[in-house]
This record gives structure tokens, sequence and C-alpha cells, in this order.
């Protein structure tokens, strides 16, 4: 069994990441459902193969185990500070199962219970939980509000999941939730943003004209050098301590070069949404550099498809755009000279590359049968998505620690 894994943002009050629910499905259904050891062993098998500091961004992994994994030791696989362990409220009234998770509370990890329900036969296990997950799934239930009120009481961190429309987010916050899960919280941009003075036409401009598939230096040069704003943060950021040139760089087209077209799709992003006070939306960012990954390696794999590696990176990145420039997406990309085709999957989700685009979607939330519907529809070999999808936020995670290590060279200078 080959499983799906994503990973998604938990997010607190100041909308800062601060760990990722890793989830875990097969084809029919998710993982931590199916209590048996061929879960247990695809599971372990993949905790084996990734670099879980890597995959988490060094932040705390959320993961839920059911008892064969616990009995295999799986939460061993990392360091105390760095995981919190997810069960389901059944298991933990199971006396068996409830002194599994004590052992595990007893060195020093963090004890998360999913859905618990506050009757008589629970009370008498709360002093080894840490977190409450609530879902929000339904957030206008009555009964939410008093969950989350009683689960303060007794000392909880109580956190919302599902948490996909600002109705649920707002009312998370006012019920007294101090962590945030869903695809709202993901691309949720911090209120505190403004747009920097970089972002403008020449941010988009630059973004197509670097994601070419045969892309122009000269073209790029042009477009650079007619931005004062652009062209002195290039020079500034290449010739940084970071890049450690023994002669500095004196024009556009030797930090060009210097920076490479690699670095320097990520960097524009970077600098355009970075605000005078070095602030950012990190994990927005992140998530539109892994979206436009994801959708450049699985396009490799769909059939008839009418859209290039190259444009379906823009798609993937692009997709973001509504949220960190605070316009409809709509008008966004009217004024972009990229194709019907990719406008056509971020407005409406049309043709195959709406498809894919709603693929990657789909396995980001973790709706693993609608995702496996469209990768079959598209061609794509199911037993590739996982893989692929582990790669690129490996690859996207260490783009990004290296770009920070830049801009950290930058700022001091």
């Amino acid at each position: 069994m080959e499983p799906y894994i994503v990973k998604q943002t938990i997010m607190n009050k100041d909308q800062k990441a601060v760990g990722y629910e890793i989830l875990y499905a097969d084809d029919q259904v998710e993982m931590w459902q199916a209590d048996d050891t061929t879960a247990a062993n695809a599971i372990e098998n993949f905790l084996s193969s990734i670099d879980s500091d890597n995959f988490i961004s060094g932040k705390t992994a959320y993961i839920t185990f059911t008892r064969n994994l616990l009995v295999k030791n799986i939460p061993k696989m990392f360091d105390t500070d760095k995981l919190v362990i997810q069960i389901e409220d059944r298991l933990i009234t199971n006396p068996m199962s409830h002194s599994l998770v004590t052992k595990f509370k007893q060195m020093g990890y963090k004890i998360a219970v999913v859905d618990f329900e506050f009757a008589p036969r629970y009370f008498g296990v709360l002093d080894i939980v840490d977190y409450i997950k609530v879902n929000f799934k339904e957030h206008e239930s009555p009964s939410l509000e008093n969950v989350i009120r009683i689960g303060k009481s007794f000392g909880k961190n109580m956190i919302a999941y599902n948490v996909d429309c600002a109705e649920a987010y707002e009312k998370a916050k006012l019920y007294g939730c101090t962590g945030f899960q869903g695809s709202y919280v993901s691309e949720k941009m911090p209120s505190a943003l403004q747009k920097s003075k970089v972002m403008q036409g020449n941010f988009m401009m630059l973004m197509v004209a670097v994601n070419r598939d045969e892309p122009d230096i000269d073209e790029i040069e042009e477009i650079v050098s007619r931005d004062v704003s652009l062209t002195y943060a290039l020079l500034k950021l290449v010739n940084s301590a970071y890049f450690a040139l023994r002669n500095r760089a004196k024009s556009v087209k030797q930090a060009l070069v210097i920076l490479g077209l690699g670095q320097l799709k990520q960097w524009i992003y970077l600098l355009s949404f970075k605000t005078d006070d070095g602030s950012m939306p990190d994990e927005l960012i992140k998530l539109s550099f892994l979206r436009g990954n994801f959708c450049a390696e699985l396009v490799e794999f769909a059939d008839n498809m009418p859209i290039s590696r190259s444009e379906a990176y823009l798609m993937g990145m692009f997709s973001t755009l509504g949220k960190l420039m605070q316009m409809p997406i709509r008008d966004i990309l009217a004024q972009l000279p990229i194709s019907d085709d990719v406008k056509k999957a971020l407005t409406d989700h049309e043709g195959r590359p709406g498809m894919l685009f709603d693929a990657v979607l789909a396995y980001e939330n973790a709706e693993w049968k609608k995702m496996g519907e469209l990768a079959s529809q598209l061609g794509i070999p199911k037993e590739l998505i996982s893989e692929k999808y582990c790669e690129c936020v490996q690859s996207v995670n260490s783009t990004w620690d290296k770009l920070m290590q830049a801009t950290d060279y930058d700022d001091e200078e």
C-alpha cells in the first residue's frame, strides 16, 4: 500500500505557523481509521524515508497514531519537542491504549485528542491531554462554544480544525481557540501586511519572463532595470556577504547571472511581498512555491495537457496572488500575458489545466477521493503523487532556507 501524505499548517492567533498536521491515507480510507498492521507498516516506511525535520520546516508535527503505531514505538522516530501525538477520543479511553499513551506522555511527548467528548468516562484521562482539537466543519453548531469553554476550564489548549471560511475562523477566535487549521487559515494574509513598493506591473511581467520555457536574459534585464526598487534590491542582495563575491556586481545583468534564474523566481516573490519592517506572509509564499512545483511535476505525467511545465508552474504559483495582492484573481490575471488555459484554470477551474489545479487543491485539503478521481481522469499514476508531493515539499523548504539566509545577510548590511 502506497499512502498519500500531506501536511497542513497550524497557525496561532498571530497567524504564525506553530506546527503541521501530517495527514495520510490510502486510496480508500484514511489510514488512522484502518487500525491494522498494513497501515502501520506503510506509515512507518514513509516516516523512515523522509527527512522529517525538513518536511515540517523544523516545527512541531501533529500526527494521528493508531494503537499499532504506538505499539511499534513509531513516535520515537521524532524528538519529544518535535511531535504532538494525536489520538482519537475512543482510543484514549481504552485501558490498554491509555497505558501506551501514558508511556509516551511520561517520555515528554505532548498529547492531543481529536473530537474529545466531555462525558464522565473521559474525565479520568484528562491529566495526560495537552491539546483538544475541535472540528469547525459545522461551525454554526451551538455545542462548539460549550466544548471549548469546558476544555479551557481544564487548562487545555484548544485547536480548531476544518476552519475553511472566515466565519468559522472568527468564531474559533471568539470562543478562545489558540490554534487554527484549515483551508481558510492556510491562505489567510497577516492583517498588518501592506503591499510593498515593488508590487506593481513590473512584478507580474518579471514573473512571466523568468518562467518562459526559454527565458530571455535581455528581457529580464530590461524589466528589472526600469524599476529602481528592483534594481537596488537585486544589486544589494547579490553583493551581500552571503554570495561572498571577490568583485562586486555592478550591473543588473551581472547580478542576474550570479543569482541564477532558479533563485530569481523565488527571490522576486520574497522581495515583492516583504514589507519595510521585514515581515512577510511566509506560509502563503511557501504555499505558492509548493503549488508551483507540484503542478509542474504532475503535468509531466498528465495526458493531453495543453500547457507546458513552465505554464503549470506559473498556474500553481499565481494561484495565491489574489490573497497576496488583496485583489480579485480575475483582475490580476487580466493584466498578465499568460495563456488563456492558465487563466481559465485559475478563475473558472476549466479544462484539463483546471482539473490539474483542482487535483492539487484536493490533495492539499486531504480530499483523497476527489483527488484520486481527478488523477485517474488526467492519467496521472496515483502511486507517484505522494512521492512527488514529498519531493516538492523538501525542495521548497531547502530553497526557502537558502533564500532566508541570503536575505538575512542582505538585511544585515
